[in-house]
């Protein structure tokens, strides 16, 4: 099914959540682009039964695409594979979004909005207006702290670079020689926002509120975290290598969108 907006929700032991997920994202494309989306669900052979809801949303909700994958091989292959389906259907906006509802449905309307004009929208919590809830202390420090490490290594002024509730323009994933980023997790956002950045497109900032998740368990360790700061001295020796298309004409830009 051909549409112009696409939301990928990679999916591991996400049955409590899903059907709601689907839904409430479902309710929001359903003003932001009627008629014009779809939502692929990417799912790694949950072991508690995600697949098979997935499928049976499906058949439900013909906007509704489900992608099944042999197993666990990371959040970055996830959606690489789902950007793949999506760009070869024609999708002109990819959204990336979480299954937990630690980033709200609400906000898709406004990161389609901000994509007018701009080449990758990046729902912030660290702008003005933005934030995070229900965190102790100490992953609040982890997160500004990860963020501030990798702003100053790879010099970009982007404030929340591990986010991953992002509206991309296909001309962008396109660019960046998507196939050769091999991180995951938080080092994966990194790599392509600043993948994008150094390929000259527009990247904006818009506010969000993140909440953590209630149901289920999360997927992401400090051990994630820290191969990603890892990588991001590497990312900065690297990815200017593997941008191997064209850059666009726009001078890189990075702004807040309120």
């Amino acid at each position: 099914m051909s549409a112009a907006v696409w939301l990928i929700i990679p999916t591991y032991n996400e049955a409590e959540n899903l059907a709601n997920i689907v839904h409430a994202a479902g309710a929001e494309l359903d003003t932001a682009a009627p008629g014009d989306y779809r939502i692929l669900i990417v799912d790694d052979n949950s072991p508690d039964g995600t697949g098979a809801i997935a499928d049976a949303l499906a058949a439900e909700h013909a906007w509704v695409e489900v992608m099944h994958r042999p197993g666990k091989s990371g959040l970055g292959h996830a959606y690489i594979a789902g950007f793949g389906r999506a760009l070869a259907c024609g999708a002109r906006l990819l959204i990336e979004m979480d299954a937990d509802f630690s980033h709200d449905p609400r906000y898709l309307p406004r990161l389609i909005a901000a994509a007018e004009h701009a080449d990758l929208v990046l729902g912030s919590r660290y702008v003005p207006g933005g934030g995070v809830r229900d965190w102790g202390l100490l992953r609040r420090l982890v997160s500004r702290g990860g963020g501030l490490y990798a702003r100053l290594v790879l010099g970009v002024g982007i404030r929340d670079l591990t986010g991953g509730f992002k509206c991309i323009r296909r001309e962008v994933l396109e660019a960046i020689d998507l196939p050769s980023v091999r991180a995951e997790g938080y080092g994966f956002q990194i790599e392509v926002t600043y993948r994008a950045l150094q390929a000259g497109f527009t990247v904006v900032e818009v506010p969000i509120v993140f909440s953590d998740r209630t149901v289920g368990s999360s997927k992401m360790s400090s051990k994630i975290a820290l191969e990603a700061m890892l990588l991001v001295p590497v990312m900065k020796r690297t990815s200017s290598k593997a941008l191997v298309r064209a850059r666009p004409e726009p001078e890189r830009e990075t702004e807040q969108v309120d």
